[in-house]
């Protein structure tokens, strides 16, 4: 990380939003531990590829939260601090609503998402094929990891070829394991 960068990020606090994501730690995952820890995981991809965007981070830590928590208290994102309005629109371009299906959520991030919301799709999706790794049902194996070659790889290809590179990677690793299972 270059000093610039270090400077960039010396003055983000990312404590209310991890704290405000601990809602989700009672969310249990396919392949088992939470949503919370999922969280965290994709704002670690994030880092991991060079994003240091506060705002970007910031919504990674938070990206399920209105999806996955009836009833869930928008204020309470839009109150931390004055990027939260920011967060809060990005957290809605990522969040799939109750009346639309996987292909159509899928479909508008990639026609009509922000650059940063893209990027946050790609670096979720790394995080859910890794969390594939753990999961036994060869059947949700199989639909997910085709789901990410039609839908999230034309994302990737748009905003990171890195990042594409490791989904393509993730998907053949699942789908050797799906033809083990057999």
């Amino acid at each position: 990380m270059t000093t610039d960068e270090m400077l960039r990020l010396k003055g983000t606090h990312l404590a209310p939003y991890i704290q405000l994501a601990t809602a989700l730690i009672g969310k249990t995952r396919e392949g088992g531990g939470n949503m919370f820890r999922h969280q965290l995981d994709t704002m670690a991809t994030l880092v991991d590829y060079g994003y240091i965007d506060s705002v970007l981070l910031k919504g990674s830590i938070v990206h399920d939260l209105i999806e996955d928590i009836p009833g869930f208290n928008h204020n309470l994102l839009l109150s931390i601090d004055y990027e939260s309005p920011a967060v809060y629109d990005l957290v809605l371009e990522v969040t799939r609503f109750p009346d639309e299906n996987k292909p159509d959520f899928l479909n508008r991030i990639l026609k009509n998402g922000s650059l940063y919301a893209k990027v946050l799709k790609v670096a979720d999706r790394i995080s859910n094929m890794i969390s594939l790794g753990f999961v036994v049902n060869p059947e949700f194996i199989s639909r997910y990891t085709e789901e990410t070659v039609r839908y999230v790889f034309p994302i990737a290809e748009e905003v990171n070829k890195a990042m594409l590179t490791e989904l393509r990677s993730l998907v053949d690793s699942r789908r050797k394991y799906v033809s083990v299972l057999g």
